[in-house]
């Protein structure tokens, strides 16, 4: 416990033109034992909270026989953050300030001091003090000749008071401009921060940098671990992003100093000033990726979070605090875009892009009800006998002001909007019903392939609408694949296992798209109930005169085989990549040198081709 007398001592300005009166001060304020404990009760019954123990030497006190020289006190002890509680002020002090001027300086110097007005003759009425300095609790009236046990009552009720309002008003700074979970600068605080680096970087030619932080797939973490853990998750980047631009054996030499905060949700920034150089703010967010791409252990769950980053230079990429933001925040979505953990720097054909985005974004939420969606099917084919073994099902979009949409900005964009949902159902609708069409037609469909997203995949009703389509298309399930992109495994393996064996139940077949791009741990891919794996077209594309790239693709062929899986090849270009493809035993394969992706139209043409001569021509 701390000692009384350890306690940091208040402290108390005297100004008066008389030095007989320093000395009654100075005789008063000594504090003898037996005053102090009588005050400390009436300080109790004041203020209702326990009385402190007796002390000695509670009080520091200066003495200025001037008002202009108390003022140069008060703001020293200001600038040496040692301010003063309490200023005992005479009324007249010629030939300078009288009382009522030189109080009025003061509480423009330091506004919370309090002031007691020590005063024989009747120099203003209290009106006439009101009206030159307002009406405030922190002044109080003492008329000479005064009483010692009143001054020192005086002295410890104000200084106490001085010292509960500085700790209200500590308190109330913090809820107004930090956050209450991180304990980091709140997005208030940020903003006046960084307009302030703002102007003056403006002012001397100096270079800053903004980074708006974003953290990948942090909604995930939040739905299937709970907020509690999300919360926990953000105190540990918070503190992980201080200690980026706190170590300043590692930042010193990159930038003067670093701020970060929470702007809301998974959102952080880091404002950097005084930078040697743009450049730095990329090492800045190498350090930052680094340290935040460390796993977390919370409890019993061990979980990985990236981020992405958007850096906006100033004044290069603006001189307002708002434009900053706002570019900072496209570069961040760009650096999302192109996948997890990155960093972009703001460029000027980022707001083009951004324009199209969200023309893009209002126009796909029209597509289904304007029918703006088509599906063409890619052929898949049997390398050992050429046979049809399948069609993919491929969405494609063509909007009369935008033009034909690149699937690649569809199914990001859709994930982001939530259009994915819908639009994959359409698809698992769409593709049932055209393949049972065909069928009834007389026509050979082997199997159907749909790509599932992960969003549709593991809402609850996943299951209970792919009966009902099939249900109500006729469709024979044996005759539908799902595919499953590899990612999906690492997400919810126990979740992920029971649809699998719910399909694998309902005879549809699985199948893992993109296979060697997610990392999959093979025990975990045995025990699931899955068909086949396609291999990534990545793999297929660098297999010509690179026996490293051929030593992989052979082994992944080899490891599907030992676990009786069909292979199905992507991106098949050319005669090379297809023989050699042959020569190690996968089974199917498509691409371009096979077969283009068809439309509706196409793809009927394309199997009446393959009936029977004597069929097709009945």
């Amino acid at each position: 416990m701390m000692h009384p007398a350890s306690k940091p001592r208040h402290r108390i300005l005297v100004i008066d033109d008389n030095l007989a009166i320093h000395d009654d001060f100075r005789k008063v304020l000594a504090e003898p034992k037996e005053i102090s404990s009588s005050l400390a009760s009436i300080e109790s019954e004041l203020f209702g909270v326990p009385a402190p123990a007796p002390s000695y030497g509670t009080f520091e006190i200066d003495y200025v026989t001037q008002g202009q020289a108390g003022l140069e006190r008060v703001q020293q002890a200001l600038a040496e953050s040692r301010p003063y509680a309490l200023a005992f002020v005479d009324g007249r002090m010629p030939p300078g300030w009288d009382g009522i001027e030189t109080i009025s300086q003061l509480w423009q110097a330091s506004p919370d001091l309090q002031v007691v007005l020590c005063t024989a003759y009747a120099d203003y009425s209290w009106q006439e003090i009101q009206q030159h300095l307002g009406t405030s609790d922190s002044l109080v009236i003492l008329k000479k000749p005064f009483d010692n046990v009143e001054v020192l009552q005086l002295a410890h009720a104000l200084t106490r008071k001085w010292e509960l309002n500085r700790l209200v008003q500590g308190k109330l700074h913090r809820l107004a401009y930090y956050d209450s979970l991180t304990d980091l600068p709140n997005r208030v605080l940020f903003m006046d921060l960084l307009s302030k680096a703002l102007t003056q970087a403006l002012q001397g030619g100096q270079k800053g940098a903004l980074l708006f932080i974003d953290l990948d797939n942090f909604k995930r973490i939040n739905d299937t671990l709970g907020h509690h853990v999300g919360d926990k998750l953000l105190t540990i980047i918070a503190k992980r992003l201080a200690f980026c631009v706190r170590d300043t054996d590692s930042i010193s030499y990159l930038t003067k100093t670093g701020t970060t905060a929470r702007l809301g949700g998974d959102e952080f920034s880091i404002l950097l000033t005084e930078l040697e150089d743009e450049c730095a703010a990329g090492l800045v967010a190498r350090r930052v990726s680094s340290c935040l791409s460390e796993p977390v252990e919370l409890g019993e769950q061990q979980v990985m979070v990236t981020p992405s980053i958007g850096i906006a230079c100033f004044p290069r990429d603006g001189n307002s605090v708002a434009t900053l933001l706002k570019k900072a925040d496209l570069a961040m979505y760009c650096a999302k875009r192109e996948g997890p953990n990155r960093f972009k720097y703001f460029k000027e054909t980022m707001d083009a892009d951004a324009l199209r985005r969200l023309n893009l974004e209002i126009h796909l939420r029209k597509a289904l009800e304007l029918e703006e969606l088509s599906l063409h099917y890619q052929p898949q084919f049997d390398l050992a006998s050429g046979q049809l073994s399948g069609l993919e099902a491929l969405l494609r979009w063509h909007n009369p002001t935008l033009g034909t949409v690149s699937p690649l900005e569809i199914i990001p964009l859709a994930e982001d909007n939530g259009m994915i949902i819908p639009i994959g159902e359409w698809v698992v609708r769409t593709a049932c019903r055209q393949a049972q069409q065909w069928i009834e037609q007389g026509l050979r469909v082997p199997r159907i392939s749909i790509n599932v997203s992960m969003q549709q995949f593991i809402q609850p009703n996943f299951l209970s609408q792919l009966r009902q389509i099939l249900t109500g298309t006729g469709l024979d399930p044996q005759k539908l694949q799902i595919e499953i992109t590899e990612s999906l495994l690492h997400k919810d393996p126990g979740g992920i296992t029971a649809l699998f064996t719910s399909l694998d139940k309902m005879n549809v077949q699985i199948a893992i798209d993109d296979f060697g791009t997610g990392y999959s741990n093979l025990s975990r891919l045995q025990a699931m109930p899955i068909d086949c794996l396609k291999i990534d077209r990545l793999f297929v594309k660098n297999i010509e005169g690179h026996k490293r790239n051929q030593a992989i693709l052979s082994s992944m062929i080899a490891m599907a085989q030992s676990m009786e899986l069909n292979v199905i090849a992507e991106g098949v270009e050319t005669l090379a990549q297809r023989d050699f493809l042959i020569q190690k035993g996968c089974q199917e394969a498509q691409g371009y040198l096979l077969s283009l992706p068809l439309d509706q139209e196409q793809t009927e043409d394309f199997l009446q081709q393959l009936l029977p001569a004597n069929t097709a021509s009945a």
